[in-house]
Order: C-alpha cells, then structure tokens, then sequence
C-alpha cells in the first residue's frame, strides 16, 4: 500500500551550495540522498536539498529516482556540454517557485521599478552609475554606443580586421571570423546563464533591456559579464585564425567559466540586480507549497540499480 510522503520544504536558494556538476558517472539516489556512481563503482554522495543546481555534463546518465527525488527538494536538474557552453535541457524543480516569477514579473511591468532594474545592470556592467534621467530606450542606446567602440578597441588590440557586428542566425558561414567567433562565445554565455536564471528560480523570458524574446533575461544577464569573459576571448581566437574557430572559442569559454567559477557569481548577481527594483522579494504563499502526493513506500530509500 502506497504512504504519504511528507512534502520535504526546499531550502532557500541563498543557503544552498549554488551549483554542482557532474560529469561520467550515474545519478542515483542511496538511503535518501542524491549519490553519483563512477565507472570504477567509486560513490560520492550529495547532501539532499543542498545544492540548488546540478549541472549534468557529458557522459552522465540519471536514474528515474534521482529525477523524483530533485523535483520533490527542489534541485534543478540541468544538462549542459562540457562546464556550460551548451544547455541542452532543463528539468523543473518541485519546489515552490511562482513567487519568484511573480516579483520578477512586478519588476518588469512597472515602469519605474524597471528603470531602477536597468540603471543596476548598466551600472554593474560599465562600473559607474547610469545617467541621471534617462529613460530605459536611451539607456538602451547608450549601451550600444558603448559597446560598439569596445569591439573596435578589442580588434584594435588584438590586430582584427573589424567591420563591425554582422551576422546571419539562418547561415552561420556568411559571417567573417571576427563574427563567427564571438557568436559561439556569446552562444557558451548565454548556455551558463541560462542555467543560473533557471537554478535561481527566474524566467528567461521576462526581460527589462531585453524583450520580447524567448531569453530576454538570458541576454540582459549576459551583458553584464560578456566584456569581461568571453568577448576578448573571441578575439584572440580571430587574430589567430584556428582551423576550426568555433570548437577553440567553445573550448577555451570552458576553461574560462571554471577558472573564474562564473555561474557561481551569477546567481548572487541576478539577486542583486533585483533587488535594485527596491521591493521586497515575497514569501511563498501557502498555497503554493506541493501538497502531499501518494508514492510507493520507499521511494526515497531507492539504491543504486547498477
């Protein structure tokens, strides 16, 4: 006969090791808790409702009861390519997150506590406060004022030949190197911060310079840390000129983002940005914690099938 389960209560976001990955092994679930098998048998265990995110790369495999077990404490099970270049899928929580939708959503909507969100993100991406009385549409357009003299400076430094950012989505090959380099950087980008949007409980699509789109709010986080990764990087793989630009830009993004534990300072900035809107992020109502759901006993105490 199947038990009531007691619903186990997600751990705030804040309070949890940010993000995990695993990589050549199988997630399983041992005596209640999320365990990774390697080839060699060798087990480590993972402390459940710890980890907000566990970012699955190539050649892990994950059992039915580990997907059970992440959506009843609210871990995010995300697989990515190699350190996040790529984000392939991702698998909801269980845990209660509509009121982090809605604060997002109340801060995107109001005009005023837009503005405040986008002054934050201009100002954390240029390292100085936004102009005084400027509408979000200049703000925008100051921006890309900015940034287009910073790609001159970059191909200036890295001896490119620059004519400017130009590129197809519906046929890569037409773009020139320069171009075609900094797509697959900014694609690597937009793959980690996607992942760190949805571990923090956000929606990719509700933007505030960006809208519009699908990752509205992927782009508009991306913009923040793009000058400082990824976009150099581009352009000192264009001034050498690889045979195969794309896989060395993809590759060194990698190293980058474990070198300087990006997705890790991602989801405190996302936070922080926020919180610039100036209005608290609520509680979680009552009724939007999982109610009990009948299981078959033992679920949580699954081992490892092998």
């Amino acid at each position: 006969m199947a038990e009531l389960l007691p619903p186990l209560k997600p751990i705030p976001i804040k309070e949890r090791l940010s993000v995990l990955y695993v990589e050549k092994g199988q997630l399983d679930v041992l005596d209640g808790a999320f365990v990774v098998v390697d080839v060699t048998g060798v087990r480590t265990h993972i402390p459940v409702g710890g980890v907000a995110c566990l970012m699955l790369e190539p050649g892990t495999r994950v059992s039915h009861a580990a997907c059970a077990l992440a959506a009843r404490v609210g871990t995010l099970l995300v697989w990515i390519g190699e350190a996040g270049v790529r984000l392939y899928s991702a698998g909801q929580p269980g845990g209660a997150r509509a009121d982090r939708l809605l604060y997002q959503a109340k801060l995107a909507l109001d005009d005023d506590l837009r503005l405040k969100v986008v002054r934050k993100m201009y100002e954390l991406r240029f390292g100085e406060p936004a102009p005084q009385r400027r509408s979000v549409e200049q703000l925008r357009g100051i921006e890309g004022a900015r940034v287009r003299e910073t790609y001159k400076q970059l191909a200036a430094k890295y001896g490119v030949t620059w004519r400017g950012r130009k590129y197809n989505p519906e046929d890569w090959d037409v773009s020139d190197l320069p171009n075609r380099c900094l797509s697959a950087a900014t694609a690597s980008l937009y793959g980690i911060t996607e992942a760190a949007i949805l571990a923090a409980g956000y929606a990719p699509a509700i933007g505030f310079i960006h809208t519009g789109k699908p990752l509205s709010f992927v782009y508009d986080v991306a913009d923040i840390y793009k000058f400082e990764t990824v976009v150099p990087l581009a352009f000192k793989v264009a001034a050498k000129s690889p045979a195969n630009p794309e896989r060395e830009v993809r590759l060194r993004c990698r190293d980058v983002f474990r070198e300087t534990r990006l997705l890790e300072r991602i989801i405190p900035g996302i936070e922080d940005m926020l919180a610039a809107g100036g209005i608290e992020l609520p509680a979680a109502a009552p009724e939007q914690v999982e109610p009990a759901i009948p299981e078959p006993k033992g679920l949580g105490d699954a081992g490892h099938r092998g």
